[in-house]
């Protein structure tokens, strides 16, 4: 379920309130901003429709976000939903609609640049297509890549030129598509890859006590879905900034690759499916932007 989907779905479920006499009215073009949550819980996804139905009706925002949650529980592909914040809905998404999504986000296309802002593919040497690996080169343009991303960003080019995770934003950027590259290929290697339909596992992390839910996976995946609704070049390079960052503490807590004498699992396969769908997404946005998505760095 990709957040225009579930916008949808919010929508849905309101008109079914209002038939229902549980919402008195509706503002006549409502219109559903759903986004990854921010500091406000846990969820996929996180909405604040509920503000504008109580300030056009007068009834406090968290009695309607209760009837939304209410109403959204009932909705196929939820797992559940929760007032957060006073009137913030979160939106947790079952294991089904999980999997739905990271398979769009590998397979499903890159909106077309907008040629008018200067944003275009980059077509460099050893540019090569493939279902994982859309808009890829073997290597990076620095002399290219970090003038047109400082112009984007307001960075400083002799910043970014240092090429450290913790100092430039791009290098973090191209290092984790080109990290998320390697996770598939070493896990071919090992004669696995990833299954989607696993992801029901991948908030599952090996801990020295045995296993346990880790908010890594789920942070990830919903920066990941958020990706659709931004388009201006700077909020981008920023989003792909923290999506970059959010897959280093994925990686980190829940590794998609088995360690010694581990066996790949279902947890693995279904983390090394996020990989694949974080190269796609990194790899989608850097082309968009006219920056090389090296798969090696």
């Amino acid at each position: 379920m990709t957040p225009a989907q579930l916008s949808r779905t919010v929508q849905h479920a309101l008109r079914r309130a209002l038939s229902a006499g549980e919402v008195q009215s509706l503002p006549e073009s409502q219109r559903v901003v759903v986004e990854s949550p921010p500091r406000r819980g846990a969820g996929d996804y996180a909405t604040g429709v509920a503000f504008q139905v109580a300030a056009h009706t007068g009834r406090p925002a968290h009695e309607v976000a209760v009837v939304l949650c209410e109403r959204l529980g009932q909705e196929p592909g939820i797992e559940r939903a929760e007032v957060v914040g006073g009137g913030f809905v979160n939106v947790t998404l079952d294991a089904g609609a999980c999997a739905d999504l990271l398979r769009s986000l590998v397979t499903g296309p890159e909106p077309e640049p907008d040629q008018g802002q200067g944003q275009g593919q980059y077509q460099g040497p050893g540019a090569r297509q493939g279902p994982h690996a859309p808009h890829t080169v073997d290597a990076d343009d620095p002399a290219r890549d970090i003038p047109r991303w400082a112009a984007l960003t307001g960075e400083d080019p002799a910043v970014l030129a240092v090429r450290t995770e913790r100092a430039s934003s791009l290098f973090r950027v191209q290092y984790a598509h080109a990290r998320a590259r390697s996770l598939l290929r070493g896990a071919e290697r090992l004669g696995f890859g990833p299954e989607a339909s696993a992801v029901g596992a991948v908030s599952s992390c090996a801990v020295s006590s045995g296993t346990a839910t880790h908010p890594a996976p789920r942070r990830l995946l919903s920066l990941l879905a958020d990706r659709a609704r931004i388009t201006a070049p700077g909020a981008l390079a920023r989003h792909l900034d923290a999506v970059a960052l959010a897959f280093a503490d994925f990686h980190d807590a829940c590794p998609p690759l088995p360690s010694g004498d581990e066996k790949p699992g279902a947890a693995h396969r279904a983390r090394l499916a996020l990989a694949e769908a974080t190269g796609a997404v990194l790899a989608g946005g850097l082309s968009r932007l006219g920056v090389t998505a090296p798969a090696h760095i």
